[in-house]
């Protein structure tokens, strides 16, 4: 999310991570703590880098299919596009209303899931044509998505990760992401990746790793690195986007309007 730049990032009373000064556009100077008892830290390497248009506004992220599904923000450029790895162009596209402001995507069966920002809708596709089958009404914001393969898990910006009912879309319970037991604002794009939840958080470059048991956080990943300045330009926003192949285990990780896709390897520090 671009949107609130005036939101603060951790609600940590009781932990100064030195997070004052402007906030630059990319979120470089607001990481979280690197020190938290019972978390572990991890690094990165990069393993290949694919091409992404930098017109992509990136909210959802997924693999599926050997290609890359892709929902993108902006009033009047949102969309819901399939993606060929290799060239980074859009096999397959569809727009919404310019009075919707695209947000997270998710895949579960033959369906393709897509959250709208403020607007209070979220769209139903089916997953090989994107015509849209059917489409239900939410309170409040719609940032991520991502499912376990049985439910929803739908996040906001706020601490909180709503579970949903994929026929439905009937709030099950939800999740309050906790680090060191204060809670963690801003949570943005969502990933299932071996029984945890990883989500960036907006205006930094980490990602945190979930544990949707209790909420907890139990990992961050310091991607800080993970750009060149060269690739980096006037439009390049923020670290959002989260990809994984369950069946290889490959992750791959890129940003809105950033010019490239990021395979990596996640190393523990």
């Amino acid at each position: 999310m671009k949107h609130r730049l005036f939101i603060v990032l951790l609600a940590l009373s009781a932990m100064a991570c030195g997070c004052g000064g402007a906030t630059q556009k990319r979120g470089g100077n607001r990481q979280l703590p690197t020190n938290q008892s019972g978390v572990s830290y991890y690094t990165f390497d990069i393993v290949a880098e694919l091409p992404h248009s930098t017109k992509s506004y990136t909210q959802g992220f997924e693999f599926a299919d050997g290609l890359f599904w892709e929902g993108t923000g902006g009033n009047g450029s949102s969309r819901l596009q399939v993606v060929n790895p290799l060239t980074g162009e859009a096999t397959k596209s569809i727009s919404l209303a310019s009075k919707y402001f695209g947000e997270g995507i998710t895949l579960l069966g033959d369906e393709v899931f897509q959250l709208t920002w403020r607007e209070g809708k979220a769209f139903v596709y089916d997953r090989q044509t994107l015509r849209k089958v059917r489409e239900f009404d939410y309170q409040g914001e719609g940032w991520g998505l991502t499912t376990d393969g049985k439910v929803l898990y739908m996040s906001d910006g706020s601490d909180r990760i709503t579970l949903r009912d994929p026929k439905t879309f009937r709030s099950l319970g939800e999740i309050k992401v906790t680090l060191g037991g204060h809670k963690v604002l801003n949570i943005n794009e969502l990933e299932w990746i071996g029984g945890e939840i990883w989500a960036n958080i907006y205006l930094t470059t980490d990602i945190i790793r979930i544990d949707p048991a209790t909420g907890k956080v139990v990992g961050i990943i310091d991607l800080s690195t993970l750009q060149s300045p060269a690739d980096v330009s006037y439009t390049t926003d923020v670290l959002n986007g989260i990809a994984h192949d369950p069946a290889t285990g490959r992750v791959w990780l890129t940003g809105k309007n950033w010019n490239k896709v990021y395979q990596v390897e996640i190393i523990k520090k």
